[in-house]
């Protein structure tokens, strides 16, 4: 049993401990410290020099049909592991206010997790998909109980929503499977690449069954126009599902596009590139500026996060290993910059049970450790020099827009071009959150708040990888090249 394999049954074991009455919160942090140090060790166990699939274990299931329990990792795969025991950890650690059935909350929270971590190291697509499914459940669970305000409608709109995003995704992969010959049919992913990018195997209906995955994915990771359920979602969640789902989760579909879509229908990606640049500026600029035009602190992060999954689309759409880095590297970015801006939120409604702008304000004056995370989340989600965020839209914007003839634009540089206008979008909404919630004249019922203590914790530490990617992106970076090259096999040099 390696270390992938550890990751996904500690949580699920300690989600039966909890059910069986352990200390919840307790179980859980201990469970999610084990998960971060095996993440850890997965990856200086990882050979660096030999890339690849590693550390890899496999149990039949049908082996007529080629199934197996089949786990591997590669620098992506390390990426997304990291990421996920990162603010499972924080999500866990940072104490939630829960007013009943708190054992059932931490499983819950920890399902997620597992849910993720399996998806993020199965290398057979049957368990790839399954296992994304497993977390979806735990997450209706979590806003129709425990979140807030109109949670039930919230519950129900996002169940809806990704069930019918699951089910697209779910046909174009049986779609995908089918396609292989009979004699090459498999759920191996690797052995599905390697029988592409040998040309062995010429996928027919290629154009179909990448559309069915892109609308698929696209409607799990908020897509415009698909994505009206995270919002609503997102601010009737509680905290750790916020974390877990805005954060981890909804990068499942971006990792999909990576690992299946890209490399398996490369020709079906270009031909369906310039429908994803006008979708994906549907998601920057509409979106942004419907952002701009929230009064809630939760909502307004819940369509920030919708937003900025433009950027990441963008960076797919590229089809260079520049802005494909640059995506891939902004997913993890993304996930802790919008975890840590959770946790802030997650923070003021429980000491004042408010997040709506007029009602707040001067906070900073009882709460400046609060505070001043709060502002350096905001700037890392802005793209401000020094953080993550900064260094993969950099590569992001690079990658898109070196595609074309220059002058006149081509459609990635008018995209590129207009994608811009994100970066100062982005910009007035923190900006004014900030200022509406965090500077001013206080008011007297706030002006005794206590501020959040050992609690900066769980928030100082997503901010510290956001700084370690943002100073020194090339560590990551050295993982993130040789795992995504290969995806990029069956791409031309676009003229």
């Amino acid at each position: 049993m390696t270390e992938l394999n550890l990751l996904i049954l500690v949580p699920i074991l300690a989600a039966i401990v909890i059910l069986l009455n352990a200390p919840p919160r307790r179980v859980a942090i201990a469970a999610s410290i084990i998960n971060l140090i095996l993440s850890f060790i997965a990856l200086f166990r990882y050979d660096h020099v030999r890339g690849g699939f590693q550390l890899t274990s496999s149990f039949p299931i049908l082996p007529d049909w080629d199934l197996k329990f089949f786990t591997g990792a590669d620098g992506l795969s390390l990426l997304m592991i990291l990421l996920t025991t990162i603010v499972t950890f924080s999500a866990v650690w940072l104490r939630t206010r829960v007013d009943r059935l708190e054992n059932q909350f931490y499983a819950c929270v920890l399902l997620i997790s597992a849910g993720a971590l399996g998806a993020f190291t199965s290398l057979d697509l049957f368990f790839f998909y399954a296992f994304h499914e497993l977390a979806l459940i735990p997450t209706f669970l979590l806003i129709g109980i425990w979140g807030f305000g109109d949670r039930q409608s919230a519950a129900w709109k996002i169940t809806i929503y990704l069930a019918v995003g699951s089910f697209i995704l779910l046909l174009g992969l049986i779609a995908l499977y089918q396609s292989f010959p009979a004699a090459q049919r498999t759920f191996d992913i690797p052995r599905m690449q390697q029988l592409v990018a040998s040309g062995q195997v010429h996928l027919a209906s290629q154009n179909w069954i990448y559309l069915l995955l892109l609308v698929g994915f696209g409607i799990l990771i908020s897509l415009f126009p698909f994505h009206t359920w995270a919002p609503p979602a997102y601010a009737s969640a509680p905290t750790p599902a916020a974390m877990l789902h805005a954060g981890v989760l909804k990068k499942f579909g971006l990792y999909g596009l990576l690992r299946v879509a890209l490399p398996l229908l490369p020709d079906a990606a270009k031909h369906w590139t310039n429908l994803l640049l006008a979708l994906l500026i549907g998601n920057i600029l509409y979106v942004g500026l419907c952002t701009i035009a929230q009064k809630r602190l939760d909502m307004m992060l819940g369509y920030s996060s919708v937003m900025h999954m433009g950027y990441i689309f963008l960076g797919l759409a590229s089809l260079n290993l520049i802005g494909i880095n640059g995506a891939a590297l902004l997913i993890f970015a993304h996930g802790l910059s919008i975890a840590a801006l959770f946790a802030v939120a997650g923070q003021v409604r429980q000491r004042t049970d408010t997040l709506a702008f007029e009602e707040l304000g001067g906070l900073a004056q009882p709460m400046p450790v609060l505070g001043l995370i709060f502002g350096m989340a905001a700037f890392a989600s802005i793209g401000l020099p020094g953080f993550a965020n900064f260094a993969s839209e950099i590569l992001v914007f690079f990658g898109a827009f070196k595609n074309g003839p220059g002058l006149p634009f081509s459609n990635y540089q008018l995209t590129t071009a207009l994608a811009l206008w994100g970066v100062v979008i982005s910009a007035v909404y923190m900006l004014r959150a900030y200022r509406a919630v965090f500077l001013g004249a206080v008011a007297k019922r706030w002006a005794k708040l206590n501020d959040i203590g050992s609690q900066r914790w769980p928030m100082i530490l997503l901010l510290a990888g956001l700084v370690l990617a943002g100073f020194y992106p090339q560590l990551f970076l050295n993982l993130l090249g040789p795992a995504l090259a290969p995806a990029l096999k069956g791409f031309v040099a676009l003229k």
